[in-house]
């Protein structure tokens, strides 16, 4: 891992469009999306892009049974990445 890819800041057009890719169809979802949005939207990296990336291609229920610690990562998706942005949705309002 490069120190530029947690470093590096995402640009606002940037931002937008991963919004727009987070957008879910379960309310419980978006809630957590919009929750991480707020605490990190203004220090999102490279590196917590491909996490949350990884995360949004499951689909809405293996989302959030990760959310909600029903599951934890496994396999390709048990990656710093997403462990990563995971702890930081996974953090109480």
């Amino acid at each position: 891992m490069d120190t530029a890819d947690t470093t590096d800041l995402l640009d606002a057009g940037d931002i937008n469009r991963l919004k727009w890719r987070c957008r879910r169809g379960l309310l419980e979802n978006d809630l957590f999306v919009e929750r991480f949005f707020q605490r990190h939207e203004t220090a999102m990296t490279p590196f917590m892009l491909r996490g949350l990336q990884t995360l949004m291609d499951l689909s809405d229920n293996d989302l959030l049974d990760l959310l909600l610690k029903r599951r934890e990562p496994e396999g390709e998706l048990n990656c710093p990445e997403v462990r990563d942005v995971l702890a930081r949705m996974r953090l109480p309002a």
